[in-house]
């Protein structure tokens, strides 16, 4: 695991934890084959104790062989780190609330006795010879400065790295970017894991501010399941750190619209066509100028090529639409029509589109097509 950035993938535990979402076995193995096909380096896979089904489905994931490592979600404490060793993985993380807001009011304890929990758990999953995450539950609301202590602590115990966690999504990506830069220095001996959510639409935005600010690990979801409003989506993290930082994760692109589509599937919460990245129809183009511009040059109007992602551009006919549209629209249904063809045509689709508020379907097209014969005279 040399890469800059490697990328955490925790769909089958906080992607699942998606209120009403449960994947199957089957639906599991999948997930967990396609990403380690494209090249996601640690997956998230469950939580041990939660029963006898999750272990046993974290026992099948562990039986695959798959190249990502397999990390599983723990509360600090013993016998939950004991459930994942006889799991067969290699990789924990062990979570403790680290704000005093919920140290005081879900714990009901002090800072002293969650360092006091960080060390007894932490010495066990080290002495049975685990690579251990320490998560830090409700980061973005703890005191810096306990943070720092509590961090020095697990580097000295032998921890891997230290997971900050916005658990609520709160943060905008200035602050992330100035609390983890704050915390690399403070720290600069223990790698740091960013883990984002999507409460204020920042998800995406705060993981990628916590990349630059120097983490290397970053949690995503396929499509940003997750937790009330989810997680930092594994296609947007990707395309984002490609794209806007100039930073390669290593990761295939190629079938994230297709995987994208078999999570929506098996959640149970289908891809939205205009989800970032994958939706099917993020790259359709109506007006005409934009149309005009990327007949001409892709690179116009459009980020990345589709195919990069395993979409194809869309031509779509309504009310904005000019001639280039309309005669590469009917070019797919494999009809040719003149320039002059299509200046007479463009009146009664945009008088369709108006009628109907939504773009022209093809039987609609090729009905005003038959139904124009003056234009072909």
């Amino acid at each position: 695991m040399d890469n800059t950035v490697i990328i955490d993938d925790t769909t089958l535990r906080d992607g699942e934890q998606t209120a009403g979402v449960v994947f199957s076995r089957s639906e599991k193995a999948a997930i967990a084959r396609m990403l380690d096909q494209i090249g996601v380096h640690e997956l998230e896979c469950g939580i041990p104790v939660m029963g006898k089904d999750e272990r046993d489905s974290i026992r099948d994931l562990v039986a695959m062989g798959l190249n990502a490592r397999l990390i599983t979600w723990n509360r600090a404490v013993i016998p939950d780190i004991q459930a994942s060793i006889d799991c067969g993985v290699k990789a924990v993380d062990i979570s403790l609330s680290v704000s005093d807001r919920m140290m005081e009011s879900k714990l009901r304890k002090d800072r002293s006795w969650v360092m006091g929990q960080l060390r007894s758990a932490l010495s066990f999953a080290k002495d049975n010879g685990l690579y251990v995450s320490v998560g830090g539950e409700d980061s973005s609301r703890a005191d810096m400065g306990f943070l720092t202590e509590l961090m020095g602590v697990a580097l000295e115990l032998g921890g891997d790295r230290f997971r900050f966690c916005d658990t609520l999504g709160i943060l905008d990506p200035f602050l992330m970017y100035d609390r983890i830069s704050a915390l690399r220095r403070a720290v600069p001996d223990l790698p740091i894991e960013v883990h984002t959510h999507n409460d204020l639409g920042m998800a995406t935005a705060n993981a990628i501010a916590g990349v630059r600010a120097g983490a290397r690990f970053v949690n995503t979801t396929v499509n940003g399941l997750g937790e009330r409003a989810g997680n930092a989506a594994l296609e947007e993290v990707v395309m984002g750190l490609k794209l806007a930082c100039g930073t390669d994760p290593g990761i295939d692109t190629h079938r994230f619209h297709e995987i994208s589509c078999f999570v929506g599937k098996a959640s149970g919460r289908p891809v939205p066509d205009w989800k970032p990245v994958v939706g099917k129809r993020v790259f359709s183009h109506e007006s005409g100028v934009h149309v005009d511009g990327v007949m001409k040059n892709p690179g116009n109007y459009e980020g990345f090529d589709p195919a990069e992602v395993g979409l194809s551009r869309y031509i779509v006919l309504g009310k904005h639409s000019g001639t280039n549209s309309l005669i590469e629209r009917y070019r797919g249904l494999g009809i040719y029509v003149s320039r002059e063809e299509a200046a007479r045509l463009m009146e009664p689709v945009r008088e369709k589109a108006q009628q109907v508020r939504r773009p022209l379907r093809d039987g609609e097209l090729r009905r005003l097509y038959r139904n124009v014969p003056r234009v072909f005279s």
